[in-house]
């Protein structure tokens, strides 16, 4: 029995089929389609998702869609008319996408499809998180928190998943929420909302919690982590183009930093504030955690949401909760609500009980064999070397990192979510001087205060991180924690340790990545650390990569020095690279369509 999933027409749309309870094929749109973010029909997606398991659209019993679009509408207009005139540019935006688009969800997905609407059902947005994490966790019985910006109405659930049932016993609603305050300093702080909050999360460390007092005098906290906002001070609730009003500023003292300065400087006050927000967000989650806690009596968690991607917070909730086992979604975020949706449709709609072992891994996407990898390098005239042994080839793999060369590493499936976690990876010496700052300067393109996370394999995390039992920690899988760095490691592992000392870990597992972790052991045994900095395959702007030529592109554009494309390795000539690459390129918002020189 087959579900399909879809989110769309937010951000970050997506499709994922659900085959008798366990997720077969997840992808976020963009992969594909090669804009960032991309919020529209996730028709590729789709066609994937079929493809992958081999039906076709009769062979699927039910389309879920991750959330209701008039309960959505009813919300946008209810706050359009209470904030009028203000709010009159939202309103007119707003129904311009609503009344021609969004609000025709059904009629769509008939049309575009060719499926009868009696196989198309609608989940709540907040149910389709809930069901993201819980449905997919190992766990029968546990408690489940959801946090995120808005769904429909709902910003904030608690529930309690049981068996094959979902209820949800308490939420907190808009215009009061945790990831939109979260996003509202994002802004604040210069960068762009619902894309640079984890900038925010990055350059918390760098500052102190000064302004704690200043941020609560703009909100208030309850007991059980709920949260209310004196909405004088923002605008997101009335203006189509902005967060704060003109008194969010007069409480913090200074203005919003101009984005433009973004990449420059770290200035100490936004550092400060960043570190203070941080706090504040980390205090809210706790409360929540101990409250549900209290309430249900239960040991195991389950998180989704977007706010479940602070993996500083969900550390914090790990460590200063009464909850001994956590389960977070790997793509908790509105992208994971079409595996949500799907996982809901089949365990409450057709009534399926919860039998499907635990999703473990995050590797849901395509795949491209041998044989295509190499008709691609062929047809481009691109040379290469093939090392058909796979043990031969994971040393040589390791000898390219302990001498130093930073690679772009390619191999099976791609994986579902934000996080690149060892098949469109690029990797470095993790302990190599310098390091961080080649990978961001000449690689990555990106800020110099952005962390990189190391790979590592899993029976041997605990000797240079501070965690135990890392096994029933399935976050540590999906780079979801942070974790100190042990005190005589760092000095060996300067490149993934961030300025408070700690690291966002991957734990890795031969069961579900042979490949990497054999490469990572490999390297290990020269260096003394089986560990490789890991950060997503891509450049500043633009989505990870999805096939061959996306990869060839990204690598020819950056200063990387080796491609691992399968067990093909291609080593940078830039010169002849450019000249004879003919892919459609973008990079950084421009479209390339051939590179001449």
């Amino acid at each position: 029995m087959y579900v399909l999933g879809l989110s769309f027409y937010y951000h970050d749309s997506s499709a994922a089929l659900v085959q008798d309870g366990v997720v077969v094929a997840a992808a976020e749109e963009e992969r594909f389609s090669r804009i960032k973010h991309d919020s529209g029909f996730p028709g590729l997606a789709i066609d994937f998702c079929l493809k992958r398991a081999g039906i076709t659209l009769e062979d699927v019993e039910l389309i879920v869609f991750y959330e209701k679009p008039i309960v959505k509408l009813e919300r946008i207009l209810t706050t359009a008319f209470a904030t009028f005139p203000k709010s009159w540019a939202v309103f007119r935006e707003s129904m311009h996408t609503w009344l021609t688009k969004k609000l025709w969800i059904k009629e769509l997905l008939t049309k575009r499809l060719g499926v009868k609407a009696d196989r198309i059902v609608f989940a709540d947005h907040h149910m389709s998180h809930a069901a993201s994490s819980y449905y997919t966790s190992p766990y029968d019985h546990a408690a489940i928190l959801t946090v995120d910006g808005a769904g429909e109405w709902t910003t904030a659930t608690m529930g309690v998943g049981k068996g094959n049932r979902i209820k949800i016993v308490k939420e907190m609603r808009f215009p009061h929420s945790v990831g939109l305050l979260y996003s509202a300093f994002t802004a604040y702080c210069g960068f762009e909302v619902n894309e640079g909050e984890y900038k925010l999360m990055g350059m918390a460390p760098f500052g102190q919690p000064k302004y704690v007092d200043r941020i609560k005098k703009m909100i208030q906290i309850g007991e059980d982590g709920s949260l209310w906002h004196d909405m004088s001070h923002f605008s997101y609730h009335w203006s189509p183009t902005s967060t704060l009003s003109a008194k969010f500023s007069e409480v913090m003292g200074r203005p919003p930093r101009d984005r433009k300065h973004e990449d420059k400087t770290l200035d100490p006050f936004y550092c400060d504030v960043a570190a203070s927000i941080q706090k504040v967000t980390e205090e809210i989650l706790l409360k929540m955690a101990n409250y549900l806690h209290r309430e249900t009596g239960l040991k195991k968690l389950c998180i989704a949401g977007g706010v479940g991607l602070n993996c500083v917070a969900n550390h914090i909730i790990l460590r200063g909760s009464p909850f001994e086992e956590i389960y977070i979604h790997p793509a908790c975020g509105d992208d994971g609500g079409a595996v949500g949706a799907a996982m809901w449709g089949y365990h409450d709609v057709l009534g399926r009980e919860k039998k499907a072992p635990a999703l473990d891994h995050a590797y849901l996407g395509s795949e491209y064999s041998h044989a295509e990898i190499e008709t691609f390098l062929k047809q481009n005239d691109i040379k290469y070397e093939l090392i058909e042994d796979d043990d031969k080839f994971y040393t040589r793999a390791a000898e390219e990192m302990a001498a130093g060369r930073v690679g772009g590493w390619f191999r099976g499936r791609f994986e579902w979510g934000p996080r690149a976690l060892g098949a469109r990876s690029i990797i470095a010496d993790p302990g190599r001087a310098g390091m961080k700052e080649i990978v961001n300067a000449k690689i990555k393109f990106r800020e110099a205060f952005r962390p990189f996370a190391p790979s590592v394999t899993h029976d041997r995390a605990s000797e240079f991180f501070d965690i135990e039992d890392e096994k029933k920690h399935y976050p540590y899988r999906f780079m979801l924690y942070v974790a100190p760095v042990r005190e005589d490691k760092k000095k060996h592992l300067d490149a993934i340790t961030h300025v408070d000392g700690t690291a966002r870990i991957q734990t890795v597992y031969e069961e579900t990545n042979p490949g990497y972790y054999k490469m990572i052991q490999r390297f290990g045994e020269g260096s003394g650390y089986p560990i490789v900095l890991n950060t997503s395959f891509n450049l500043k702007g633009e989505p990870i990569v999805e096939d061959p030529s996306h990869a060839f592109n990204t690598f020819s554009l950056s200063g990387m020095d080796v491609l691992f494309l399968q067990n093909y390795i291609v080593q940078k000539d830039a010169k002849k690279i450019l000249k004879r690459t003919k892919f459609a390129l973008r990079h950084d918002g421009d479209t390339v369509t051939e590179m001449l020189s």
